[in-house]
């Protein structure tokens, strides 16, 4: 699980306090049930879906701005379809996929690599393992025959020396992965959080010793028991309709065994009547970090929505309530992060926090307790909720004008399709979070978030450690692929009275308008004052004006669901919005 870091910053925390103090319960539980209309901000991914007789859903979403079709195979199985002694199999027959199949025996991203295809890779998970690649127009058909082959013609030529090669890929990775700072957090957050035959109480890379004992034989029962077309989603996304997909997808895909009939794991939210608090050193953690994690809603309730924005309002952001305690106000803290992260059997609810040096543990733990039960008692306010939805649909927003790879829009309507059985969920989600209120969050709080937790705390060793290279940087750089054509907006010119120049590219594919300020000058002008004058200016332009303070620029671009960056060249400033 990736977790992201949030910047820490400064704030005047007798101000806070201060704005706190006046609020009664009475005024904070008036706000809590006050309605929050939703967002005039529409999302919707318009698609066709169509099923072969072999059982395989085809999705496809028709998107002409550029001639590129992205493509995704999603697998409904993943690491906890694992029985007992075969953890990690999951991910290592993902590796296995890509060393060639019956009819293409040789490396899978040649072909991809000479037409210039991108952001091609596969990923597996708890419940789904996928492949995916954009590829131009011209070369769909070439992706299809690539990703048909594979799965329905793959058993002929995998053999004991390419299981054997890919096992040591993956418990290489294994090892890297331990080695990183917090690398064995997730091993027991998941033993603290699922009982005893919970499918979610492993890691999905494994252990080392299940990893050692997978046999051709496992190969073999695991490619024919998961990876018929009845449990397949094929996804097109880009230049393409479902007229001209469905001959192409039936001409390739159709004469592919179905698969048994599989009886997925249903919902399974482990419940806690009591705290279980833990602590472990790890000599690769840079600080001391506190993780309190919930077994809470799976992904397609609605509760799942209601809980994200409880996530943002308690964590994402300057103005988060927990960022605001522990890294402005008492500076206990240099980051705070608050997830949701939806699954299909059990969500988790994980709040992280990283110590600064010398701060307290249980002074941290304590003010995280203390925000939870008073949000606990009186929910978010609805300026909170208005800004956590904003931040969130912009968010998706932005991540919708990718049509593949590891997220975009055919990821979003497979997801929804594979989890859900409908490919429209992605938008049903959306509007039962769009139209969230208050209580609606509040009420999901206090059902998943009112019971016990697990938490950890991970303390450093008094010592650094640097990590064995695994780069072999004699063999130069990586071969880097053509790059397809583009084809540019066009482009309007202006100046203003003042003599400022405007430049305008028009692409209304979505509702988002990116804006940037060029000043003429980099860190050459630094020569004669102390180096780095340029950057620090920059990074000052968030930091407060004459007529708004940090905290204002960063909850008004909150409101707006924008983002402010800065950089800076030899010659050249931008600040970008």
């Amino acid at each position: 699980m990736n977790k992201r870091l949030l910047v820490a910053g400064l704030l005047s925390a007798g101000l806070l306090a201060g704005c706190q103090a006046d609020k009664t319960p009475a005024v904070i539980e008036a706000q809590a049930s006050k309605q929050v209309p939703g967002l005039d901000m529409d999302i919707d991914l318009p698609y066709e879906k169509f099923e072969l007789d072999n059982g395989m859903r085809v999705i496809v979403h028709e998107d002409r701005k550029a001639p590129i079709v992205a493509v995704g195979i999603w697998f409904h199985v993943g690491s906890k379809d694992e029985p007992e002694g075969k953890t990690g199999f999951a991910h290592l027959f993902e590796h296995l996929m890509f060393n060639g199949s019956e009819n293409y025996n040789d490396e899978y991203f040649k072909p991809f690599d000479a037409v210039g295809a991108t952001a091609m890779n596969g990923t597996t998970w708890f419940d789904r393992t996928n492949y995916f690649e954009n590829v131009p127009t011209p070369a769909l058909e070439m992706a299809l025959w690539m990703e048909s082959d594979r799965m329905g013609h793959l058993l002929g030529v995998v053999d004991q020396a390419r299981l054997d090669e890919q096992r040591g890929v993956v418990q290489n990775e294994k090892r890297q992965g331990d080695n990183q700072p917090y690398g064995q957090y997730e091993y027991r957050q998941l033993e603290g959080l699922f009982p005893v035959g919970h499918p979610y109480r492993h890691s999905t890379i494994g252990s080392m010793e299940d990893l050692d004992a997978a046999s051709l034989q496992d190969v073999k029962d695991w490619f024919n028991q998961y990876y018929g077309a009845a449990n397949t989603v094929l996804v097109l996304a880009g230049d393409i309709d479902a007229e001209t997909a469905r001959p192409l997808v039936e001409k390739y895909f159709a004469d592919i065994d179905p698969g048994p009939a599989l009886k997925h794991h249903k919902s399974w939210v482990p419940t806690r009547d009591h705290n279980t608090i833990e602590e472990m050193v790890d000599p690769s953690a840079p600080n001391v970090r506190i993780a309190r994690n919930w077994a809470v809603a799976p992904r397609t309730t609605e509760d799942a929505s209601y809980l994200q924005l409880a996530a943002s309002v308690m964590g994402e952001g300057k103005n988060s309530r927990l960022y605001q305690a522990l890294v402005y106000q008492n500076q206990l803290a240099s980051s705070v992060d608050v997830t949701y992260w939806p699954f299909e059997l059990a969500g988790v609810f994980e709040i992280t926090v990283d110590l600064k040096e010398g701060s307290d543990p249980v002074e941290v733990d304590r003010i995280i307790s203390d925000e939870m039960a008073t949000f606990l008692e009186n929910g978010p306010t609805a300026d909170e909720l208005k800004r956590a939805k904003t931040t969130y649909l912009a968010g998706r927003l932005r991540g919708l004008e990718e049509i593949g790879g590891f997220g975009g829009k055919a990821t979003a309507l497979a997801q929804a399709e594979l989890y859900a059985g409908d490919a429209g969920f992605f938008k049903k989600s959306l509007d039962w979070l769009n139209m969230a209120s208050p209580n609606q969050v509040k009420a999901a709080a206090d059902q998943w978030l009112s019971s016990g937790y697990y938490q950890i705390t991970m303390t450093p060793e008094p010592k650094y450690t640097v990590a064995e290279s695994v780069v072999d940087r004699s063999k130069g750089l990586p071969e880097v692929g053509g790059l397809p054509d583009l084809e540019f907006p066009a482009i309007e010119e202006a100046t203003l009275s003042n003599g400022v120049k405007v430049v305008v590219a028009n692409r209304p594919t979505l509702p988002l308008v990116s804006m940037a300020v060029q000043f003429d000058a980099g860190y050459a002008a630094d020569t004669g004052r102390p180096l780095g004058t340029s950057s620090f200016a920059l990074s000052m332009m968030d930091e407060g004006t004459e007529t708004r303070s940090a905290l204002e620029i960063s909850a008004e671009a909150e409101s707006l669901g924008a983002e402010i960056s800065t950089g800076n060249d030899l010659d050249m400033s931008l600040v970008r919005v």
